[in-house]
């Protein structure tokens, strides 16, 4: 987990923000935009963390036009099977609004079913990166497994951010990122910071690769890099 200070929410977005411009433009090698899925559990469980970080994780992926070459696909699951996600979005209001527009209701995780919603999209049209924020694995972990390794495959690593700890779903999520090529981390809700660099690093390696994430200073982006298989594999 990060062991950076908690700062007030305005002043810990704009010291992002100042970050964020000053970093070096990045985009994937081929001059086309990166794609990245945001997917969250939206269950009942999740409402007090949404409230507090919808408008945070807002900002923050409106600044991905900074990085260069990004677009978001919104994607949550809610309530009796309810799945959703929003077209690949490059304009950060539009992104925002739909993000702020999303209550929780309760219901069981559909991981399952968010993964192979990802394995189409990239079997359509590479997706960079998925990542994942959720407290709970209500499902059997085999066939999660299973698609996961199927987007590892397909070169679309699965980062999982975990909240609440529970070992269960620490143990499952982390198979799930293993298997994708991807990367775990724990963060904890009362923290703002960890999840904003977590996610930072997670849009830098989509926009611009690994050599991207390499240039990126601060613990997050180390333990995501560290986490990565060696090229070639």
């Amino acid at each position: 987990m990060s062991n950076l200070p908690d700062k007030p929410a305005s002043a810990a977005v704009a010291a992002f923000l100042q970050r964020v411009e000053a970093m070096p433009q990045a985009r994937p090698a081929s001059g086309r935009r990166g794609r990245l899925v945001f997917a969250i559990d939206a269950t009942a469980s999740r409402q007090p963390s949404w409230d507090r970080a919808c408008q945070l994780q807002g900002e923050m992926f409106g600044a991905t036009r900074d990085l260069g070459g990004l677009a978001i696909q919104l994607a949550y699951y809610r309530g009796f099977r309810e799945f959703a996600a929003t077209p690949f979005l490059a304009d950060a209001a539009e992104l925002t609004r739909r993000m702020a527009g999303v209550q929780c209701l309760g219901g069981q995780t559909q991981i399952q079913r968010l993964l192979e919603h990802v394995l189409a999209e990239t079997r359509r049209e590479r997706v960079n990166a998925l990542v994942f924020v959720g407290d709970a694995v209500e499902e059997a972990v085999d066939p999660l497994c299973h698609v996961a390794g199927q987007l590892g495959l397909h070169g679309t690593p699965v980062f999982c951010f975990h909240e609440g700890g529970h070992p269960e779903a620490a143990a499952a999520l982390r198979q799930v990122a293993r298997l994708s090529g991807g990367a775990y981390a724990p963060f904890d809700a009362a923290s703002a910071a960890a999840l904003r660099e977590l996610l930072r690093a997670v849009a830098v390696y989509a926009a611009g690769g690994r050599q991207a994430l390499a240039r990126l200073p601060g613990g997050a982006a180390r333990r995501i890099a560290g986490q990565l298989p060696a090229p070639g594999r």
